[in-house]
C-alpha cells in the first residue's frame, strides 16, 4: 500500500504541478484517498469489493464528464490546442519564426563525428571556426525548445592538409561525416538529418564572434545550410493608457506588437486587418452554447438535425416495436408449426454484427449503380429509374430507417415474445367467456400487460437510438450535406454524429469546444426524456396493494 500510495501520489501531483492534466491529477488523488479509506478503515471494509468499480467510475465516467464540461466553455480546437505559455514559447523559439537576413548562405560548414560525438566546422572569407554540440538553453521538462552554441577560433589539425578528411581537436580524431558541398558525403545526408539535425541543430542557434546569430534552415537547393538570422518575435514591455506596464509580443521586423484577443495572437496589417498568427486555449464562457442561437449558419442546420434526431429515434422505436410485436404475436401461437425454425431465422439480423449488416445494406442493397434494389427491382423488374439513396435527403432518411428497423426488430420480437408468454392464459379464457373478440383481448389484456414490462425497454431503446452513431455514420456518413451551413452538417446527421464530425472531421478544423457543448445538450435531452417517460409510464413504481 505504501508503494502504491507513493506511485499514484507522485503521478497525481505531477499532473497537477506540470499543468498537463490537473483535473485528472485531482481525480486520481481523490480516488486514492477513497481506496485507502476502504482498505485501512474498519468502517470502509464493506466497500472494498467495490474498489474496481469505483476506480472505473472515476477514471472512465466522472473525469470524462468533468473534461467535457470544462472543454465546452473554452475555444479548444484547431488553432487553439495549446496553453498561452506554450503559444508564446512557440512564437519565440519555433524555427519557423526565424527571419533570414541573407538570401544566400554565406557560411559554409562541415560536420565531423567521432562515435556519438560531433563538431561543426564553419568557414567564411578564409576564416575557420569551430563549434561543439549546442547545449539546451530553453527547456521545459524533457522537451528542448532552444539550444545555443558558439563559434570559436580553435586550432585544429586537418588530415590530409587542405582536404580535411579528418580533423584532430584536443587530441581526438573526428571523421568528416557530412558537407552539403561535398559529393563524397552525400550518402550520409539521411543520417545527418535524422541524427544530427533533428536531435541537435533544428532548434539551435549559433553565435558568431561578432555577435551575429546563425541557424540551420532549408536552402533553395533542398539542402540544410546555415543562414544569418534574427527571431521575428520577442517579449517586450509597453506602457498602456492607464500608465501600467504590460507584456506584449513584439514583431521585430515591423516593430509592432501583436494584438491579443479571443485566445489568439494577431498581426495587424497597415489596412487594419487582423491576420491570425497562433491561438491558445482560453475560457469563452457561454459562447459555444450561444452560437446555436445567434449564428444563423449554425442554428438553422442545428435545429434541422435536432428535430430529425427526435424523429429518427421515435420512428426507429415505433417501427421496430410494431414489427417485432407482430412477429411475436404470430410466434406465440401454439398452433403454429415450425415455430423454432421461424424464431431462429427471424433472430439472425440481431445475431449478425451491425457493422457487417450496415455495410451489406449500403453496398449490396442501396448502392445507386449496382445495388439489388435499384438495378434488379426498380430498373429491370419495374422499368423505373433507380432511387438516389444517398444523394436525396428524403430517401437517405428512408434508407437509415429501413436498416435500423432490420437490425432492431429481432430484439423487440424477443422481448415481446417473453412478455407475452408471461401473461396468464386464464385472463384470455375469462375474456372469451365474456364474449371479447381477438381485437378487444389484445387492447384490453395483451397490450396493457405487455407495456408494463416493455415500456422501460422502449424508453431505453429511444435513448439508444437517440445516440445511435454507428448505423448513421456507416450507412450515410450523415449525408447528403445540408446547404448554407458553416459546420459539417448532413441531412441524416443526428446530434451525436454531428458532434463527432465537429470534433474530428470539420472542414475548417476540429472544434472540440463546440462539440462538447452539444454533448452536454444531448445529455440533458436524453436525461429529461427518460425522466418524463418513466414518470408518465410509472414503469419503475411498485404497487403494494
Amino acid at each position: 500500500m505504501s508503494l502504491l500510495n507513493a506511485a499514484i501520489s507522485w503521478m497525481g501531483i505531477y499532473l497537477i504541478v506540470s499543468k498537463t492534466l490537473p483535473g485528472l491529477g485531482v481525480t486520481i488523488l481523490v480516488l486514492l484517498v477513497l481506496v485507502d479509506y476502504f482498505v485501512l478503515s474498519p468502517k470502509g471494509y464493506p466497500y472494498r469489493y467495490m474498489i474496481p468499480a469505483i476506480t472505473l467510475l472515476f477514471i472512465l465516467v466522472l473525469y470524462p464528464i468533468y473534461f467535457t464540461v470544462k472543454t465546452a466553455f473554452t475555444n479548444y480546437g484547431t488553432g487553439h490546442m495549446m496553453t498561452r505559455e506554450e503559444a508564446i514559447r512557440t512564437l519565440l523559439y519555433d524555427p519557423k519564426n526565424l527571419h533570414p537576413l541573407e538570401k544566400e548562405p554565406s557560411w559554409r560548414y562541415a560536420v565531423y563525428t567521432s562515435g556519438n560525438d560531433f563538431v561543426v566546422v564553419f568557414k567564411r572569407n578564409g576564416e575557420k571556426y569551430l563549434s561543439f554540440p549546442p547545449e539546451p538553453a530553453v527547456k521545459v521538462g524533457k522537451e528542448v525548445f532552444l539550444r545555443r552554441g558558439k563559434l570559436e577560433k580553435v586550432d585544429f589539425e586537418e588530415v590530409p592538409p587542405g582536404k580535411a578528411r579528418y580533423v584532430v581537436i584536443n587530441g581526438k580524431t573526428y571523421r568528416r561525416f557530412y558537407d552539403p558541398d561535398d559529393p563524397e558525403t552525400s550518402r550520409n545526408s539521411g543520417a545527418f538529418s535524422a541524427r544530427v539535425v533533428q536531435n541537435y541543430l533544428y532548434k539551435a542557434e549559433f553565435e558568431t564572434p561578432d555577435g551575429k546569430k546563425l541557424a540551420l534552415l532549408m536552402a533553395k537547393d533542398g539542402k540544410w545550410r546555415f543562414f544569418e538570422v534574427e527571431r521575428i518575435y520577442r517579449i517586450s514591455l509597453v506602457v498602456g493608457e492607464d500608465g501600467r506596464k504590460r507584456m506584449v509580443v513584439l514583431n521585430t521586423i515591423t516593430g509592432k506588437p501583436l494584438l491579443e484577443e479571443d485566445g489568439a495572437f494577431y498581426e495587424v496589417t497597415e489596412e487594419g486587418e487582423k491576420k491570425f498568427v497562433i491561438g491558445y486555449i482560453s475560457f469563452v464562457g457561454w459562447r459555444n452554447f450561444l452560437r446555436i442561437i445567434r449564428d444563423p449558419n449554425v442554428s438553422g442546420p442545428f435545429m434541422k438535425i435536432f428535430w430529425w434526431t427526435f424523429t429518427w429515434a421515435a420512428l426507429s422505436v415505433l417501427f421496430t416495436f410494431v414489427i417485432g410485436l407482430s412477429f411475436a404475436l404470430v410466434l406465440n401461437d401454439r398452433s403454429l408449426r415450425g415455430r423454432a425454425i421461424y424464431r431462429t431465422l427471424l433472430i439472425i439480423p440481431w445475431a449478425v454484427p451491425a457493422f457487417i449488416s450496415v455495410l451489406v445494406w449500403k453496398n449490396g442493397m442501396f448502392n445507386e449503380t449496382y445495388g439489388v434494389i435499384n438495378r434488379f427491382l426498380l430498373e429491370k423488374l419495374f422499368g423505373v429509374e433507380g432511387i438516389k439513396w444517398f444523394n436525396d435527403p428524403f430517401w437517405a432518411k428512408v434508407a437509415v430507417l429501413v436498416v435500423n428497423t432490420w437490425l432492431g426488430f429481432p430484439y423487440m420480437m424477443t422481448v415481446s415474445l417473453g412478455a407475452l408468454q408471461s401473461i396468464p392464459d386464464e385472463l384470455y379464457e375469462a375474456a372469451k367467456v365474456d364474449g371479447a373478440g381477438k381485437w378487444n383481448r389484445f387492447w384490453k389484456i395483451t397490450f396493457p400487460l405487455l407495456m408494463t414490462t416493455v415500456a422501460p425497454l422502449l424508453v431505453g431503446s429511444f435513448a439508444f437510438n437517440f445516440n445511435n452513431f454507428v448505423n448513421i455514420y456507416l450507412l450515410t456518413g450523415g449525408g447528403p450535406p445540408l446547404p448554407g451551413t458553416t459546420t459539417p452538417a448532413g441531412a441524416t446527421d443526428i446530434l451525436i454524429s454531428y458532434t463527432y464530425k465537429l470534433a474530428f472531421e470539420g472542414g475548417r478544423g476540429q472544434d472540440f469546444g463546440f462539440a462538447s457543448a452539444i454533448s452536454i445538450i444531448i445529455f440533458f435531452i436524453v436525461a429529461g426524456i427518460s425522466f418524463v417517460n418513466f414518470k408518465l409510464s410509472g414503469s419503475f413504481e411498485e404497487s403494494f396493494e
